[in-house]
């Protein structure tokens, strides 16, 4: 295998974790918030920040690590040709939103899940912060499906 080869690999398996793991996550959240049971919403909470530290923050290591050096081995220029340039934009676009919204918002919902353990439903404060986090979610989810179209198409 030549070390372009092994970045390109890790550059598609970080992509996968990150895209693929933000697109679960969003799913399985949104059924356990929809229960409003407080232990099923306590759990789901725990899983969001557990995978995001197993997950999608190796994920996102991954897709930067092989894209650059994949980057390298290819001998582009930095920052490359356009659609490269485009896509490391977007990616950096959604990891502003998943910094700037997202977290602050799921370090606040995590806060108030660990009450909810043997309660029957949950606070209506969480609720309003599980529809702000799925909305953001969502745009910060944009951007990396367009950074992976650029990549692909190469336009």
């Amino acid at each position: 295998m030549t070390a372009f080869n092994l970045y390109k690999f890790l550059h598609i398996l970080g992509i996968i974790l990150l895209l693929g793991n933000i697109t679960v996550t969003a799913i399985w959240k949104v059924f356990a918030d929809r229960t409003r049971d407080g232990n099923i919403v306590a759990f789901g909470q725990r899983l969001v920040t557990g995978t995001d530290f197993g997950v999608t923050i190796p994920g996102i290591i991954l897709t930067i690590v092989g894209g650059y050096g994949a980057m390298f081995e290819a001998r582009y220029g930095f920052p490359g040709p356009d659609w490269l340039l485009w896509s490391q934009l977007c990616f950096v676009a959604a990891g502003v939103l998943w910094l700037g919204m997202l977290v602050p918002i799921q370090i606040r919902q995590a806060r108030l899940a660990r009450g909810f353990t043997g309660a029957d439903t949950i606070s209506e404060e969480y609720r309003a912060l599980a529809r702000r986090w799925l909305f953001w979610g969502l745009v910060a989810t944009v951007p990396l499906v367009a950074a992976l179209y650029f990549m692909i198409a190469k336009p």
